[in-house]
């Protein structure tokens, strides 16, 4: 019987299908079930991880709260986003990843049975932090619609009340690629003025944005920057997913805080990636990196798209990864995956604990397969689904 804080706590299902597709040694299996990209990170992340290696500052614990460089580079990152400054000593903090920074604001902000808003389909993983936490989610849901996710902010800010301790948002959020917009900060704004919550702001996929709507940070909004928590990381924009590299930028109060959980969790980030992770972030040429990656994941996109038509496809606005409603086909998720993997050799990940609608679905993830190899997707899919 596991205790308490794990009874709750099904797991993400990712791991499952990942192991088994690693099992089969099938180079034909389209691997569409992990959030891994092909596209390489930064050139200079590579070499400046390269040079690391030889630098005895890399090969430390100090400092505790992250490479100065790296909180400066994270501050300036997040402050243009937000339209604001942040001062890099005491309103930024680097983390393990950004979902350990993730966990550790949680940490520093839930009482046990406090509430957590967020919304459904969403990330297990983020989930089962607010359990960890102590918290209990409260769940939002989306509309799923023939041209994207909708979310109606009235409805966002009406699960806002005095139990609420904090508002956790994605945008664009795993795994719907659903995107919030002016007029939802707008909302949450209204309802966080009379709480005591927090808005943390997973903006780990922020620039992969596939749509022309206005992107707005948060804490450009007015009555929000004084309570939005920004928590980054270099796995998706960057790709520089085995750098284990996060950050946290907000008001100094709270980023005390969190800084406390890290160094009673964690302790410290990797040293030999946190100087290749500011160089990606204030190259010259980060913001073409971050267009071309977002192009090429963006024609994946559209190839799914378009192979996948006449199935129950909801298209995403930005991310790595799109959901398929297989309750039509009269399927529940796990046999929609067992099929796909056993028939169409596909692995993908059932949406399971992904929230109380994600049963509903399956996701595709379209990072770490080029075009080249979808060219047969729906093939696979029908002969997974149809016959």
């Amino acid at each position: 019987m596991p205790v308490s804080r794990l009874q709750h706590i099904p797991g993400i299902g990712v791991d499952v299908m990942g192991d088994r597709a690693d099992a089969s040694a099938d180079g034909s299996l389209l691997r569409l079930e992990n959030l891994d990209t092909d596209i390489r990170p930064p050139a200079i992340s590579l070499s400046r991880t390269i040079e690391a290696i030889g630098e005895d500052s890399a090969n430390s614990y100090l400092p505790f709260q992250g490479a100065v460089g790296l909180r400066v580079a994270a501050a300036a990152h997040v402050g243009r986003a937000a339209g604001r400054s942040y001062e890099p000593t005491t309103e930024c903090v680097v983390t393990a990843g950004g979902l350990n920074g993730v966990l550790n604001t949680l940490l520093a902000v839930v009482e046990p049975g406090d509430e957590v808003v967020i919304v459904d389909p969403i990330y297990a993983g983020l989930i089962n932090r607010i359990r960890l936490a102590g918290g209990v989610p409260r769940f939002v849901p989306l509309e799923a619609t023939s041209i994207g996710w909708r979310l109606d902010p009235e409805r966002l800010a009406a699960a806002v009340t005095d139990r609420t301790a904090a508002v956790l948002m994605m945008s664009p959020a795993m795994p719907t690629g659903s995107v919030l917009g002016r007029a939802h900060w707008v909302a949450l704004a209204r309802a966080l003025d009379r709480s005591r919550a927090w808005l943390i702001y997973d903006a780990a996929m922020e620039r992969i944005r596939f749509d022309d709507a206005e992107h707005v940070h948060p804490a450009r909004v007015p009555g929000l920057a004084h309570r939005t928590i920004t928590v980054g990381a270099a796995s998706k924009e960057l790709r520089m997913i085995g750098w284990r590299i996060g950050w946290v930028v907000g008001p100094a109060e709270i980023v005390h805080d969190v800084n406390l959980v890290g160094l009673s969790n964690v302790v410290c980030p990797v040293g030999i990636a946190q100087e290749a992770v500011a160089a990606a972030l204030t190259a010259p040429t980060a913001d073409a990196d971050m267009a071309r990656a977002t192009s090429i994941w963006k024609r994946r996109r559209d190839l799914i798209l378009q192979e996948l038509d006449g199935y129950a496809v909801i298209p995403p606005d930005g991310g790595w990864s799109m959901l398929i409603d297989v309750t039509a086909l009269d399927l529940s998720a796990d046999t929609a995956v067992n099929r796909l993997f056993t028939r169409g050799r596909i692995a993908a990940t059932p949406m399971t604990g992904w929230g109380p609608a994600g049963e509903r679905y399956v996701r595709f993830v379209f990072a770490n397969e080029p075009i080249e190899r979808l060219g047969d997707l729906r093939t696979r899919v029908d002969a997974a689904w149809v016959r």
